[in-house]
């Protein structure tokens, strides 16, 4: 990687059989960032099944199943460079774990690219990331109409589906011109690296000039600051080392610092960064420090740091909007799946069902129902099992979000509307 680049998390988001793979293995491919034995490696196999030309969406399915039965991966299939900035792909909706990637620590991503089949237009799962990107807080989508090639590059069905698309943006009050549409076939390569000369009509940017023009996320420094705890090390000569990385904020040597929710607080003597003693650290950066009089037994895994005079919230109950994505039944009342926030996971319940939304337009469609299943958005209240600090995602986005798991799966996610602080 570059290293003078700025660095974008992108969401590659769309239904699952619109060609996402494909086009993030086209991606990759376009710059370089698939090694050439491993392209090689799936040519011939692909060759051998009469697939020629199609290696490296042979390259992103073998990815794909290898992810789904759990061998680790290495990062570097997932980032790729262009001109302006390093992009980390966060992994897209489909594989289990996208959301509480998506919305847990470092992998939050900045902008995405929605990938709709222009043979099939807007299908429910187009839908439903749509309503996520957008509960999510991602500002800017670059729409990928795919698969141009099979509707043999007509500019009518294209336009068919930028309207279709824009209605569904609108609904969700996603500022459509913050949306790019782009015709592109990721299966030959048309408007994604060049342009193609299939699409003489269109005139716009490629895929890859998006990506470049996409606006520089803008570090969060002049929020508070907010290090979720990720490890607390002893280190001898040093004593207790907490270790996280910088959401929100900038830390000082010096600072006046409180950990939530075990309520202890001290004054930072020292800020290490690969492996260096530094005087400050910015949004971003992972570090270790130490806080005078602090002990091992003082901090956990899920507390945050923040300033000793305006110190994390701790949530007695809150209310947070959610999208359920997967659930075999229903959601009632009473309901006490695992939230993950940060680095944090604790048990919640879900108190009260307050109203259910309409995802496609986020009006109110109920109030106060009686559960809530699959494919529904709803506003609820919480109430943590053991003190848990989050915080509302109007005010410090990066701490406002967090992903319920049960049963081994991602069930839904969500954003923090208020906290109710314990007293």
């Amino acid at each position: 990687m570059s290293k003078d680049n700025p660095h974008q998390n992108l969401a590659i988001i769309g239904h699952v059989d619109h060609g996402k793979s494909t086009l993030v293995g086209r991606l990759l491919y376009e710059t370089g960032s698939v090694p050439e034995h491993v392209i090689e490696q799936h040519r011939e196999e692909a060759e051998e099944k009469g697939k020629g030309g199609f290696e490296f969406a042979y390259v992103m399915d073998n990815l794909a199943e290898e992810r789904e039965r759990g061998v680790t991966i290495d990062i570097a299939h997932q980032e790729f460079d262009t001109d302006e900035y390093d992009f980390t792909i966060v992994d897209t909706p489909g594989h289990r774990d996208f959301v509480k990637n998506m919305i847990t620590g470092a992998s939050q991503a900045d902008h995405a690219v929605l990938v709709v089949a222009a043979d099939d237009g807007v299908a429910p799962q187009t839908q439903e990331h749509v309503f996520l990107a957008r509960t999510l807080g991602i500002d800017e989508l670059i729409v990928a109409v795919n698969k141009m090639d099979i509707v043999d590059y007509s500019e009518e069905t294209y336009r068919e589906v930028v309207d279709e698309v824009t209605q569904l943006l609108k609904q969700v009050q996603f500022d459509t011109e913050d949306a790019s549409f782009i015709p592109v076939s990721a299966f030959e390569g048309d408007n994604v690296a060049e342009h193609s000369e299939n699409t003489d009509w269109y005139d716009g940017e490629i895929l890859l000039e998006a990506l470049n023009n996409l606006p520089e996320p803008q570090p969060p420094t002049d929020a508070p600051l907010r290090v979720p705890i990720q490890d607390v090390y002893t280190i001898s000569g040093i004593g207790t080392v907490p270790v996280g990385r910088i959401e929100t904020g900038i830390m000082n040597v010096g600072d006046s610092v409180s950990f939530q929710p075990s309520d202890v607080s001290g004054e930072v003597k020292t800020i290490e960064m690969h492996h260096e003693e530094v005087p400050r650290a910015d949004p971003g950066d992972n570090i270790g420090f130490n806080v005078r009089g602090l002990g091992k037994d003082d901090i956990r895994r899920g507390d945050v740091c923040g300033p000793a005079d305006d110190p994390p919230s701790v949530a007695e109950t809150f209310q947070a909007q959610i999208v359920v994505m997967q659930h075999p039944s229903v959601i009632t009342a009473g309901y006490t799946p695992v939230f993950h926030a940060h680095t944090a996971q604790v048990a919640c319940t879900i108190e009260s069902i307050d109203r259910k939304m309409d995802p496609s337009s986020g009006e109110v469609a109920e109030e106060n129902p009686d559960f809530i299943q699959s494919g529904d958005a709803a506003v609820v209240t919480i109430r943590p099992q053991k003190p848990l600090s989050i915080e509302p995602s109007s005010e410090i986005p990066e701490l406002g979000s967090f992903a319920i798991r049960d049963m081994g799966q991602t069930i839904a996610a969500g954003k923090v509307l208020e906290v109710h602080e314990r007293e």
